[in-house]
């Protein structure tokens, strides 16, 4: 299958104002908002056995070592040795309550042993309990035994074999000591949807075994973690009939690869190709390599989005200091993002793929990434004059340009033309104010005011003590200041009203200086001034 490469999408419009007279070119536009529009395929790192794609492998028939095979290369499958594992279940607790239906027993690490009747009991920092003969304070560690095999309750939740309190630094920590299989029970429903075809849950027993001593915990008083950071264990109340039946009838069972027990990473869903290790984490692992996935369409997270997010959202969950304007990708060989290069306006970022996913709260790295984005012009656009805006368009197909005079009603304006660099453009003539935005099938970008001026001219003819002008649109009935320079500021010196012609009228006792008319923003166009007139005598 061809890797899809992320594209951008960036519409940094800028507008080029062309008047009847003569004027400056207005600065360059500023940049805008911009919105990024993120759709995905896939949910989880891409490593290994995609448990959506192993559902479909065996609703097609496949047996569960078929499945193991084809997502982890190379392998076998053999025995693991029997062993006990130490499974956090707590930390940094100032107290927990332990539980039994029957009389149940502590060992601490003195040696002493005391039976408590069945019920529960609660555990503080410093270890007291109660017996026939009164408190005592026992020695930390302490071990916790069931009594007849019943199982032990921490804070309500059930767990096979026995329980390992520790007090250390004012907290206690609790450890479940529990055999594999056991342990097992309570993991395999925890990960998967345990009504899945058989061979699917056993699939999931075998890479979970597997996966558990792989990776236990090296320098702590643990082995495993009992959430994601090494797999979910509910304990008794992940415990389902027909996951247990998997871990049962693949006892002791796991994925060896040149003798050794496999890392058997595995995540929910591919997207339709699983990614290789190298591509992920940066090391290579021989088993665990990019593998075609057909089988994953079935999962609701084959694709995904599109995700709207807002510049600032950007912003704020990267951690990034300056305001982003822009971001560029790094893929993988697979067509994973490898990091993320973010423009700001102090400078660019690169953002590793993991960072970007979590901190964004996506489901996986295989992503496509457009970004719209309208920038400011520099000044208002005078009635009668065109705009020619101007972009770059990547990633996001048939952008549209559409226009608004109340930024509530739309309307499409028509394509962006492109141009054989990659870029876009439309020329546009508003005849009042208005709002325009990119649109494509998913998205829009931020609106753009486009603010529209009055062109009002100003002229002295040949009559004493007259100036005379015209504003267009005609805008009858509505009154014009006329305004005189006074050193740093404008001093207005004499009104008058718009006739149905467009024209007005000043008659006054002009004194040499500067002079300009003003409109207010009216009727949908926003305050406008005169070119200045000299006055000499």
């Amino acid at each position: 299958m061809p890797s899809l490469r992320p594209l951008f999408v960036v519409l940094a419009l800028t507008v080029v104002v062309a008047t009847a007279s003569a004027q400056p070119a207005p600065p360059a536009a500023s940049p805008g908002e911009a919105l990024f529009v993120v759709s995905g395929r896939g949910y989880g790192h891409g490593v290994g056995m995609s448990q959506y794609g192993a559902y479909g492998m065996a609703k097609a028939g496949y047996t569960y070592d078929e499945i193991l095979r084809h997502y982890y290369t190379g392998i076998d499958l053999g025995p693991a040795p029997t062993r006990e594992v130490r499974v956090l279940l707590a930390e940094g607790r100032r107290a927990v309550t332990v539980a039994s239906t029957v009389p149940f027993t502590i060992r601490d690490a003195a040696g002493q042993v005391y039976r408590l009747p069945a019920g529960p009991i609660t555990l503080r920092t410093n270890l007291e309990l109660s017996t026939p003969e009164g408190p005592v304070i026992a020695v930390s560690p302490l071990v916790v035994r069931p009594g007849k095999a019943a199982p032990l309750s921490l804070d309500g939740r059930l767990y096979r074999g026995s329980l390992q309190m520790s007090a250390q630094g004012g907290f206690l920590r609790a450890v479940n000591l529990v055999g594999l299989e056991s342990y097992l029970l309570g993991v395999v429903a925890g990960e998967m949807p345990h009504a899945w075809p058989l061979d699917t849950l056993r699939a999931q027993a075998v890479a979970a075994r597997s996966y558990a001593l792989a990776n236990l915990v090296k320098g702590k008083p643990f082995d495993l973690y009992a959430d994601v950071r090494s797999q979910v264990y509910l304990g008794v109340a992940g415990e389902k009939p027909r996951s247990n039946e998997a871990v049962q009838s693949t006892a002791g069972e796991v994925v060896l690869y040149s003798g050794k027990v496999a890392s058997t990473l595995y995540f929910s869903t591919s997207g339709g190709k699983t990614a290789s290790a190298a591509d992920v984490f940066g090391t290579a692992v021989p088993y665990l390599v990019s593998r075609p996935d057909p089988w994953d369409k079935l999962s609701p997270y084959h694709r995904w989005g599109p995700v709207l997010l807002g510049a600032r959202t950007v912003q704020a969950k990267l951690g990034v200091e300056a305001r982003v304007l822009d971001a560029t990708p790094t893929t993988t060989p697979s067509g994973r993002l490898r990091s993320l290069a973010v423009q700001t306006t102090a400078g660019t970022e690169a953002i590793p793929a993991s960072l970007v996913r979590t901190a964004l709260g996506l489901r996986s790295t295989w992503l496509t990434i457009g970004v719209l984005r309208l920038d400011r012009p520099s000044g208002a656009l005078v009635f009668g004059s065109s705009a020619r805006l101007t972009g770059v368009s990547r990633g996001l197909t048939s952008p549209i340009l559409a226009s608004s005079a109340d930024g509530v009603a739309w309307a499409q304006v028509g394509a962006l033309a492109r141009e054989a660099n990659g870029g876009v453009s439309a020329t546009v003539k508003p005849t009042r104010t208005t709002r325009y935005r990119i649109e494509v099938e998913s998205a829009t970008s931020p609106a753009l005011l486009v603010q529209v001026v009055p062109r009002l001219q100003l002229v002295q003819p040949a009559e004493p003590g007259v100036l005379v002008g015209t504003v267009r649109p005609k805008l009858g009935g509505v009154v014009v200041l006329l305004e005189q320079k006074n050193a740093s500021s404008w001093v207005p010196v004499s009104q008058t009203t718009v006739d149905d012609s467009g024209a007005f009228r000043f008659e006054l006792t002009l004194a040499p200086s500067t002079y300009r008319a003003r409109i207010s923003a009216t009727d949908g166009l926003a305050a406008g001034v005169s070119p200045l007139l000299e006055v000499t005598g």
